[in-house]
């Protein structure tokens, strides 16, 4: 079924709707574009503008219950000049393109891969599924699809479960998995977001080779448009379901016409300049955008020089070691250790926010635990207001946390799913004996909740019915409720889409603001990093690489590994014919 050049895939007018509480809502309307054999298509769009559901009605991945197609077709090209209606298949004809044709890869590969089988098991699934080999043939071409994906060690992948693998090292299986029947189309839905800068080209710079290896067709699902310029040749933007502009990727980054696409142009953070707010997509559909208003070094000058003249570190770390043990004997000693933080030593001064920068698995999240005592460290000592923290006693520690807070990077997990929004923020409250009865909490909930943008109404609803920015922002609650002096940010905004890690980029810059928070705030995003933070450590291997003012480090960057991580981050450079 292979031809060389042409049209692979041709959506017309598609329209799907959902069925909730007995009323049907479309979620996608009259959706119309076509997919090229070599050729990627990126769509672009914010959590909620259909994109990924436009995509999964080409698989009929869509659940049956409560969504219905109310129209259109899509026709997957068998030759130049025959095809095929995917609609018109039942699930049982459509096992035969799914997988084999026309393959997936999905946002999230921790949820994606099942966690009671290895890694080389499930793609060799795939292989004995549509094309019914030995095992010995699928474990080969197994551990040969794992070394074109550039995994490392593919025997030991092959043997690992996806716990026990990084999220570019997940990816990559997915990726794998995606191409083991050598799919004529592939849809990559959101297939970078959450993984490093330097995984992230690593996955873009992967696909390119891969499509011209395979000659596939590639539908690249993003919020990003910054990452969507590095892979696209043709770009659609959604919007609440439409798609409000299409056209080759010159045309639609470097000359939109609709102000959405103008939105999530403006929504990501520059690296040339420092604006004390960013805009948001709701400026430009109003119609209402704000001339951006930036620090001056005058005023960044005496902002730090207020931080750190004359005054106490709030938190100082000293030589703070984290050992985990990877291998043991059968007496219990260990045999193989890993050092995820050695020897780690800095300074966090009150007011100021620190950006802490690596890769995964660089130990930055382990450190990050490590200070609130969330893992105990090996070695080192952290002091807090002049508290040596891995002296105090558990029970000194648990009255300590108020003061110490963390916001974690998925705001879904961090939330009880059986627990309403103004539930879990009340929970604080009255653990930490906040509030002299129900009534005087839940006044303080809602007045936290209207201080991170969150209105009255959400009080009651459960977490599967909010957004993951809303989410996030029942998460910076809770923390808030405590009235922290500290507050580590966990790669907090980093699955968000653009618009919506604006706005929480926005609310942590102005709740710095309004009550003095001092901030350490984790990201493997340098553009998201430098935004917000006055200094920065760069973290590889368990050690800090290099540190300093924030600026100076993005200007001139003295460490090899640092300047990979700024040449990684995704840059829309204007073509010089434009």
């Amino acid at each position: 079924m292979h031809f060389v050049m042409g049209k692979i895939l041709d959506i017309e007018n598609l329209s799907v709707s959902f069925t909730t509480d007995g009323v049907e809502r479309a979620v996608v309307k009259d959706v119309s574009y076509s997919v090229y054999r070599g050729k990627t298509l990126g769509i672009v769009g914010e959590s909620g503008s259909g994109k990924s559901v436009s995509s999964m009605a080409i698989l009929q991945l869509l659940p049956q219950k409560n969504c219905r197609i109310t129209d259109g077709h899509i026709n997957f090209y068998i030759s130049e000049k025959e095809s095929i209606d995917l609609l018109s298949l039942d699930r049982n004809q459509m096992e035969l393109y799914r997988g084999k044709h026309i393959a997936m890869i999905f946002q999230e590969p921790m949820t994606s891969l099942n966690p009671v089988h290895k890694c080389g098991e499930q793609v060799m699934e795939m292989i004995r599924l549509h094309e019914k080999v030995l095992e010995k043939e699928a474990r080969q071409r197994t551990l040969q699809l794992f070394n074109e994906v550039q995994l490392p060690r593919p025997e030991k992948i092959f043997a690992s479960y996806p716990h026990q693998i990084s999220g570019g090292q997940k990816q990559r299986v997915m990726i794998a998995m995606a191409l083991a029947c050598h799919p004529e189309v592939l849809i990559a839905d959101e297939p970078t977001t959450a993984l490093d800068v330097t995984v992230q080209k690593g996955i873009l710079e992967l696909l390119r080779k891969l499509q011209q290896q395979y000659e596939m067709g590639i539908i690249f699902i993003t919020h990003d448009l910054g990452v969507v310029a590095q892979i696209a040749d043709d770009i659609a933007v959604m919007y609440k379901g439409q798609i409000v502009e299409q056209g080759s990727k010159d045309e639609v980054l470097y000359n939109p016409q609709h102000p959405y696409t103008k939105g999530l142009l403006s929504c990501k953070p520059p690296m040339d300049s420092r604006p004390k707010h960013l805009n948001v997509v709701s400026d430009y559909l109003a119609g209402d955008v704000p001339a951006p208003v930036c620090e001056t070094y005058e005023e960044r000058t005496q902002r730090l020089t207020e931080i750190y003249y004359n005054k106490q570190p709030l938190l100082s770390v000293k030589n703070l070691s984290v050992t985990f043990p990877l291998e043991k004997t059968w007496t219990g000693r260990v045999k193989k250790s890993l050092n995820a933080v050695d020897g780690v030593s800095f300074e966090v001064y009150r007011g100021e926010t620190l950006g802490l920068v690596g890769e995964s698995g660089c130990g930055k999240t382990t450190l990050g635990r490590a200070l609130l005592r969330l893992i105990e460290s090996s070695s080192g000592d952290v002091v807090y207001n002049g508290l040596e923290l891995n002296k105090l006693s558990a029970s000194e520690m648990r009255k300590l946390r108020s003061e110490i807070q963390i916001i974690f990077q998925d705001p879904y997990s961090s939330l009880n799913p059986r627990i309403t929004a103004g539930g879990a923020i009340m929970e604080v409250l009255k653990t930490h004996h906040i509030g002299k009865n129900a009534a005087e909490r839940r006044a303080k909930t809602l007045e936290l909740m209207r201080n991170v943008g969150l209105e009255e109404a959400h009080f009651d609803r459960y977490p599967h019915e909010f957004s993951g920015g809303q989410r996030q922002r029942i998460c910076i609650a809770r923390t808030l409720a405590l009235n922290p002096q500290l507050i580590i940010c966990d790669e907090s905004v980093s699955a968000l889409d653009v618009s919506v890690q604006a706005q929480v980029l926005n609310l942590l810059n102005d709740l710095k603001r309004r009550y003095n928070f001092t901030y350490i705030f984790i990201s493997h995003d340098l553009s998201v990093v430098r935004f917000l933070s006055d200094r920065l450590l760069i973290m590889q291997k368990g050690c800090i690489v290099e540190s300093g003012d924030a600026d100076e480090i993005y200007e001139n960057p003295q460490q090899e590994y640092t300047k990979q991580l700024i040449n990684s981050i995704p840059k829309m450079e204007k073509p010089h014919a434009l």
